[in-house]
């Protein structure tokens, strides 16, 4: 009897639990008026500090037949031919009370004043205050800044791939727009034949209209400047690119001291570190060459040593390295973290000016404006 009892209990335990829980596949049942999972608290807080550029200016175009002699005295053209151009695109806030801005170089290209408005439609005149092409990076400063917000800066470095991120722009000029998505890569480079390059690649949509936007974490911080996409059609598939945030700060400092970037060396050519040669070590930069009478060689430095980190920031490829020694400031002392022969040891390098590598943006991959 009490055997019949037990199995009775346990049939109807079993169609209990089996009629509480939702069948595969269904949403579980919530009550009316329950919480529900939304980042529109964290969109309301961070979009009113991103803001729509437009712009009006004259731009050269750069076509090969107008350098030929034969062909201007033929068709009787100018040398270099300029055009007039509109275009839109996004920037981000980083300082209210001065009413800084921060955008990509190719929006503002050609122009000295623009036009920003902000997400509740109020409109500044801003001035280029600055522009950066090997960075890709422009600050812009708004006349008369009032009741502006910032966004603040995050740490760029401290990203992981699987980071869940927001991106805010102003794609196809339909005004703000918010998209989610993933990082999806770090340290990516090789999108145009020069600059410094070390990007965020994530698959939160980004369109045309986007560049200059914010790539922003979960934490509500500025972790991207929106910059470039890969696709063929021109529109979102996937692949976005955005420049690092620390990487544009320091860009952005400079151009606020100086009114341009004033990169440094300190007399070493890089290759990327091959674990296969390198055995037990994933990441880091080697050390190809080294130019006499350089810093680099007053400080100690040879060729093959493997830089791992600088500045207590770790050094994944050459790349990396390379921008964070030209982004320095002149006569600043860079920390390097370094092997030599297995052994770890430490260097400080006074990092000295360097010639300004050349403005050109072109690559295979086209950039967004």
């Amino acid at each position: 009897m009490m055997n019949a009892v037990r199995l009775l209990f346990l049939a109807l335990l079993v169609l209990t639990l089996t009629a509480s829980q939702p069948a595969a596949g269904q949403i579980p049942e919530m009550k009316t008026g329950g919480p529900v999972p939304t980042l529109a608290p964290l969109v309301r807080h961070v979009t009113p500090a991103v803001v729509n550029i437009s712009m009006h200016g004259r731009v050269r175009e750069d076509n090969p037949l107008y350098r030929d002699p034969l062909f201007r005295e033929f068709f009787d053209v100018p040398r270099q031919i300029e055009k007039e151009v509109n275009a839109t695109g996004s920037g981000v806030i980083v300082d209210a009370q001065r009413g800084y801005v921060l955008t990509n170089n190719h929006v503002v290209e050609g122009t000295s004043a623009v036009q920003i408005t902000t997400k509740d439609g109020r409109q500044f005149s801003a001035k280029v205050i600055g522009r950066d092409p090997p960075t890709d990076v422009a600050v812009l400063q708004v006349q008369n800044p009032v009741g502006l917000k910032a966004l603040p800066f995050g740490d760029s470095d401290g990203l992981e791939v699987g980071d869940f991120v927001l991106a805010i722009g102003n794609p196809f000029g339909l005004g703000q727009t918010v998209t989610s998505g993933l990082v999806s890569a770090l340290g990516r480079t090789g999108l145009g034949k020069q600059g410094y390059e070390d990007f965020i690649q994530t698959d939160a949509a980004i369109n045309p209209g986007n560049s200059g936007g914010a790539l922003v974490s979960l934490r509500g911080e500025l972790v991207g400047i929106n910059s470039a996409i890969i696709s063929p059609a021109g529109g979102n598939v996937g692949i976005g690119f955005a420049i690092p945030v620390n990487m544009a700060r320091k860009v952005m400092e400079q151009i606020i001291a100086n009114g341009r970037v004033e990169r440094g060396r300190i007399g070493i050519s890089l290759k990327d570190l091959h674990p296969s040669v390198n055995k037990g070590l994933n990441q880091g930069a080697v050390i190809a060459e080294i130019a006499a009478g350089s810093p680099a060689e007053k400080a100690g430095l040879r060729k093959g040593d493997v830089v791992t980190g600088a500045d207590d920031r770790p050094i994944r490829t050459a790349a990396q390295l390379r921008n964070t020694i030209g982004l320095a400031r002149i006569g600043e002392d860079v920390k390097l973290t370094l092997l030599r022969n297995g052994a770890p040891f430490t260097a400080s390098v006074r990092v000295a000016p360097a010639v300004q590598p050349s403005s050109a943006l072109a690559g295979p991959n086209r950039l967004l404006r």
